[in-house]
């Protein structure tokens, strides 16, 4: 096969532009090439479902998961592994065949190209050939692409955050079906640009409902997140890292865990668990390790035990410590071991646990704490203190930097952008954006945190759900006559999601950064300009001077 590829989906897109030979992500053109097709199959398979839902037929739970876990498995680093995407693809390719038959020949009569395509010979070959022909660039109208990658990558992140609801047990089949029925769309040729912007808006309403089905998850398994000091250092136990957003996964592996003698660390966006009364009562859930997800590979040979990958965020890894990651759930990397497991099933981690008992103790590669667990229910409790800092002027401003961190440069821009930021101003965050500057010691304006952590990315509903209750309490008519500025730092497809949600709520002149979206063409983004006032941002001085006065 040609090794060539184009994939412009992630933030750190080769020139913001698309990459082409290569992923900056680790990603090779034989696996962008099976994602692709993995991609075109589900939409096939969601043109099939869509029809049966308007012939009044049931489509199951099972065949929901798969369309989700497929767009979860493409998203920016979660799944390197071809042959595990392959096998998605000739499972997708099967369900879609006994669905088709389902249908009334009317019904079939109207299906797309990728509804009908059944895998030729079933070769690699095959695969390969059909993937070439259906990437990102097969939409030829600029703007129709632009409207239609938007959309999927949308529903790429409102799969990921369904998918953990999912692990906890709660659906909701209006989710699924929109999911499925806005992937048709994006191969109907009869959509104009209006349309495709009027789906993207409604991408968004879904996106709000998703993150507020995993909300209800999490907080019907685990109690409602509460101001915690979470300890950064080490102990001296052999250790497991568990890295990613799933909530059900670190519960069934500090059940497992328990009176091993093995420790339980987080990472990244799993930081966020420490916040959760649930988990407080394993007294072997040792902290967290490390920074965001992009320094994993000087930090995971420092940890000497095991890593759990659990979502995406996986960085090809060093050799030194290969043998020690572990995927699991959509997540996989040739030559790691991948631990099974289906919805409702607990998952047998007892091979990582055995493989972290021979291993030394982690590290120490930082010390202190850093405290977080600001979601909507603590910051209501808070609501008083807070309205009357509002008021008398203490507080003065709120800055949203939710998001994504990243290893570019250009990201410095926020640590910097927090540092300098005026006395009177707290942050609001959720997403890994955060370890820019929740390790820095901005202080506090009357007992209140300048730095409000309300967890992991998917938490950003929190802090909608906190503007929208201040917008309340104050009276106002429109939500963006709060003292609330938006400064947010994007990286890959659940950023996306949470931008959709935001501007679907009505948000406006939110700043995205460090660049706009490769994938966004001019007239799209004239569009956003236009209607939401998106904008991207510029110095740290200049955008004080913007924000500020």
């Amino acid at each position: 096969m040609e090794n060539k590829m184009f994939c412009y989906q992630c933030q750190e897109t080769a020139g913001c532009k698309g990459c082409t030979m290569s992923g900056v992500c680790g990603k090779k053109p034989e696996v962008a090439a099976m994602q692709d097709l993995l991609i075109y199959v589900t939409k096939g398979l969601s043109a099939v479902t869509t029809a049966l839902r308007k012939e009044g037929k049931e489509v199951t739970r099972d065949i929901n998961h798969l369309v989700t876990l497929n767009l979860f498995t493409t998203i920016t680093n979660a799944n390197f592994d071809r042959q595990a995407v392959m096998d998605a693809v000739r499972r997708t390719l099967a369900e879609k065949e006994k669905l088709t038959g389902q249908l009334s020949e009317e019904a079939k009569a109207d299906l797309p190209e990728a509804a009908i395509w059944d895998g030729g010979d079933g070769s690699e070959a095959a695969f390969d050939t059909k993937a070439a022909a259906v990437g990102v660039l097969a939409t030829k109208d600029e703007d129709i692409r632009s409207l239609r990658e938007l959309i999927t990558y949308g529903l790429k992140g409102l799969a990921a955050y369904t998918k953990h609801a999912n692990a906890l047990l709660q659906d909701k089949e209006e989710i699924d079906a929109f999911i499925q029925s806005a992937l048709a769309k994006t191969m109907d040729d009869s959509l104009t640009v209006d349309d495709l912007v009027a789906l993207t808006m409604e991408t968004g309403k879904y996106g709000v409902d998703g993150m507020a089905l995993l909300d209800k998850a999490n907080t019907e398994a685990y109690g409602n997140p509460e101001i915690t000091a979470v300890d950064i250092g080490v102990r001296k136990n052999p250790g497991i890292l568990i890295s990613g957003h799933d909530l059900r996964d670190l519960e069934m592996l500090l059940k497992q865990t328990a009176g091993t003698g093995v420790d339980v660390y987080t990472h990244s966006e799993m930081l966020p668990a420490h916040y959760y009364p649930a988990f407080k009562k394993y007294p072997h859930f040792a902290g967290n390790y490390g920074n965001a997800w992009w320094k994993q590979k000087e930090e995971f040979d420092k940890f000497n035990g095991p890593i759990l990958m659990t979502t995406n965020c996986v960085v090809p890894p060093a050799d030194s410590y290969k043998d020690r990651l572990w995927t699991t759930g959509a997540t996989g990397f040739p030559g790691c071991r991948h631990i099974d497991g289906a919805y409702g099933e607990t998952k047998d981690f007892s091979a990582i646990i055995e493989q972290a008992k021979a291993c030394p103790a982690p590290t120490q590669i930082e010390t202190g704490t850093i405290t977080g667990g600001f979601a909507h229910e603590q910051v209501f409790a808070l609501a008083d203190k807070v309205v009357e800092a509002v008021k008398s002027g203490a507080i003065r401003k709120f800055v949203v930097m939710a998001g994504c961190d990243g290893r570019q440069k250009s990201r410095d821009y926020y640590a910097e952008f927090a540092r300098r930021l005026p006395q009177d101003v707290v942050i609001l965050t959720a997403g890994c954006a955060k370890y820019k500057y929740n390790k820095l010691d901005l202080g506090d304006i009357g007992g209140i945190p300048r730095v409000l952590d309300a967890g992991q990315c998917n938490d950003s509903y929190s802090l909608a759900l906190v503007a929208l209750k201040l917008k309340e309490v104050f009276r106002l008519d429109d939500v963006n006559d709060l003292p609330i500025v938006y400064n947010i730092a994007w990286y890959e497809q659940k950023a996306v999601i949470v931008l959709l949600a935001l501007l679907y709520l009505g948000v406006k002149n939110i700043h995205l950064g460090p660049t706009l979206p490769a994938f966004l063409s001019p007239n799209v983004t004239n569009v956003l300009v236009k209607n939401f006032g998106i904008a991207g941002i510029g110095t740290v001085d200049d955008d004080l001077k913007l924000f500020f006065g």
